[in-house]
């Protein structure tokens, strides 16, 4: 390079050289060479360096979290990349980088604006596709009828501990491919159910309470983790199978509202695994939460409480909980219930219990729900610090990552 006049240095280096030079180091010399300069980082990156030691990657696409209005739409994508090249590039940088694993046992990727394709996972060797343990593939942006994964491609993961899906693409038929007993048992679960998948798919090819009864057979210690974004509780019905193992549930809506008869549904159905219970509204009008004891001897979150003994998480926000029936939570669960957070806008106070002029009722209020859990306790003053109240599918994901690594 010198005899040609070229400039010298180890920035004109080849890029394979500075590749070969660079799979000698150790991770954080190799992080810190990624600063010199745009060309050392590139080389970096290079796919076939990177991951022949990796073992779990984990994507989540911030900009794809699920709006008010729907999902981010193409004609924004459109607008940061019209000819579609910059998805491309990232998409087959991803399937390289699948390609070239030799250890990776974690693949979790979620609303990664289709950046995940239907024939993504065919990029990984069957060595690899036997190996792995856990995956996560959601999507809200893939068009249409398509699914990201199919019931013949997962037959290729006979060591699948853990799985997470969009609810409308685990269908009856995977259900049978996990309860093979060829298969490893399962022993987690995540689903995101979400309107917008509903609206374009089909629960027709759900599983039956059969499949899950075979699946559970298989796999005993099987626990499953449902996000419901903006179901109608028409569908929560059809889609809450009496032999679903459910540990946790999240609901969230913009639109929509869980019904009474859901709410007791779950209490009666999964009263022997229900741990964790998720129920949010974020709804504008604050003077408007539906109340579900409306028309009820009963509060079904009383009776939730009063079911389900293992419940350590209960969080409200968007539906009207009296007073009175917290007490009456707290009391029922006491100090198992390791988690309860109501905001204050949902709680209401009988006309009995504000007509007393002796006792100050929110104090007595807060009292009793702190003696009936044995520790301190308020009403979340301000849902924004509150990452489940204001960002319900980064919750979702991070709660699934932790929900799967404690297998």
């Amino acid at each position: 390079m010198s005899v040609c006049g070229e400039a010298v240095g180890a920035g004109s280096l080849p890029s394979e050289l500075v590749v070969h030079i660079f799979s000698f180091l150790a991770a954080p010399d190799r992080l810190r060479a990624s600063a010199a300069c745009s060309h050392w980082r590139e080389c970096l990156f290079y796919p076939g360096l990177q991951n022949r030691n990796l073992q779990k990657l984990s994507l989540f696409g911030d900009i794809s979290i699920l709006q008010q209005h729907g999902t981010i739409s193409n004609t924004y994508l459109g607008k940061v990349d019209p000819d579609g090249k910059k998805i491309k590039q990232i998409q087959q940088l991803f399937e390289e980088i699948l390609g070239n694993s030799r250890q990776l046992k974690w693949l979790s990727c979620g609303l990664m604006l289709q950046i995940v394709t239907p024939t993504s996972l065919s990029s990984l060797s069957n060595p690899i596709a036997n190996t792995m343990e856990h995956l996560s593939l959601l999507d809200n942006h893939i068009p249409g009828n398509t699914t990201l994964i199919t019931a013949v491609e997962l037959e290729r993961f006979v060591n699948l501990r853990s799985l997470a899906l969009d609810f409308c693409d685990f269908t009856a038929e995977m259900a049978r491919v996990l309860a093979d007993s060829n298969h490893v048992p399962l022993h987690r679960l995540s689903l995101l159910v979400h309107s917008v998948s509903i609206m374009h798919k089909s629960l027709d090819n759900m599983p039956k309470d059969e499949n899950w009864q075979a699946l559970t057979r298989n796999s005993t210690n099987l626990r499953v983790y449902i996000m419901a974004f903006d179901v109608k509780s028409d569908d929560m019905l059809r889609i809450l199978k009496p032999s679903i193992p459910l540990e946790r549930i999240h609901f969230d809506s913009y639109v929509t509202y869980v019904s009474g008869a859901v709410v007791d549904l779950i209490s009666r159905q999964y009263d022997k695994f229900l741990t964790h219970f998720i129920l949010m509204n974020d709804v504008i009008d604050m003077s408007a939460f539906p109340d579900l004891s409306d028309n009820r001897n009963e509060d079904p979150l009383v009776l939730l409480a009063w079911r389900c003994t293992r419940l350590s998480l209960l969080a409200v926000h968007g539906y009207t909980v009296w007073a009175h029936n917290l007490i009456a939570i707290a009391r029922l669960r006491g100090s198992d219930l390791k988690v309860l957070e109501v905001t204050e806008e949902s709680i209401e106070f009988d006309q009995g219990e504000l007509a007393d002029q002796d006792v100050d009722p929110v104090h007595n209020f807060i009292e009793q729900v702190s003696l009936g859990l044995g520790r301190p306790w308020h009403a979340v003053m301000d849902i924004e610090l509150l990452s489940v109240f204001t960002e319900p599918t980064r919750h979702f994901y991070r709660e699934m990552q932790s929900f799967s690594e404690g297998i």
